[in-house]
């Protein structure tokens, strides 16, 4: 009972957001090195990531067992919007139901199972990507919209995982030479081409932050918050609930890897006075630059 007290108290520790060595994860445990190294095995073989970076050891979100557990717990696509048109043609059109909705929409991208026409288009991006990755083949994504750069571009790739609920695929792309993920609806047309994969050495693990930010690194942040930004980060990002401790009635505190400083700066800057950032020195200095550009912008 202690071994997988010692092993299930481990993945808590390595999935809170900090960083240990292995001497602070032996303190935790109270336990040698070397049962240290058995314990990390084991969650190898049981389908765990383990990832060590210099003296750190973290596990991956992305591990298959963490992607099996969502898979059990989450609604899938089609499940989630079973449960919206329900909602929807209730005659009962009570603030609940319409809260139920909201929560819905903002989680899962509802079109691909709601909208006809953008259900088909989806469905065919769908089967010729699965194709292709199922036959190690190189793709063509016609006319992909960016609205970064506002373009519209032909992107050649090898598609290697579908994402959220299959409304994204993550690729190597040539010309960039990088592993991007792609929106499906974002997609003209999907052309399976004759090739085979030249690169599949240079696919890489991906991460996917709960701002819906991807990466192949993470960082860790840390913040504290009052009551207002709590109920706000859990009605608009619900997956964040699970990296969310209490801290007493009116305080909670949120501790989770990030892909990208992006998502979570424009949300602790915009409810900066009922928030409190601990911990990585980088995510401060981000937030400083950016109420700095801010400053100066409106100073224009």
């Amino acid at each position: 009972m202690k071994k997988l007290g010692n092993e299930l108290t481990l993945i808590l520790l390595m999935t809170d957001g900090n960083d240990y060595t292995a001497q602070d994860l032996c303190k935790q445990l109270d336990c040698t090195r070397r049962n240290l190294y058995y314990y990390l095995q084991f969650l190898r073989d049981y389908g765990f990531e383990v990832l060590k970076k210099g003296d750190y050891y973290r596990l991956s979100l992305q591990s298959p067992f963490f992607e099996r557990l969502r898979i059990a717990l989450n609604f899938t696509g089609k499940e989630a919007a079973t449960i919206y048109e329900l909602a929807h043609a209730s005659e009962t059109k009570k603030a609940l139901l319409q809260s139920i909705q909201k929560k819905l929409a903002r989680a899962y991208d509802l079109r691909l199972y709601t909208d006809s026409r953008y259900k088909r288009k989806q469905i065919q991006h769908l089967e010729d990507l699965s194709t292709a990755i199922q036959n190690h083949k190189v793709v063509c994504l016609h006319h992909y919209s960016s609205p970064h750069s506002r373009t519209y571009k032909d992107r050649k790739v090898e598609p290697f995982a579908l994402l959220n609920n299959n409304q994204e695929v993550r690729c190597y792309e040539y010309e960039s030479k990088r592993n991007k993920t792609f929106k499906l609806s974002r997609i003209g047309r999907v052309e399976v081409l004759e090739e085979t994969w030249t690169c599949k050495a240079e696919h890489r693990p991906f991460f996917t932050d709960i701002f819906g930010f991807c990466a192949e690194e993470s960082h860790s942040i840390s913040f504290t918050m009052g009551q207002l930004a709590y109920h706000l980060l859990t009605e608009e990002y619900p997956q964040s609930l699970p990296f969310i401790t209490p801290i007493d009635d009116y305080h909670w505190r949120l501790q989770t890897l990030v892909a990208s400083y992006t998502g979570v700066g424009r949300f602790v800057i915009g409810l900066y006075d009922d928030i409190e950032v601990e911990g990585d020195e980088d995510f401060k200095a981000y937030l400083h630059t950016r109420i700095q550009k801010l400053l100066q912008h409106k100073a224009l």
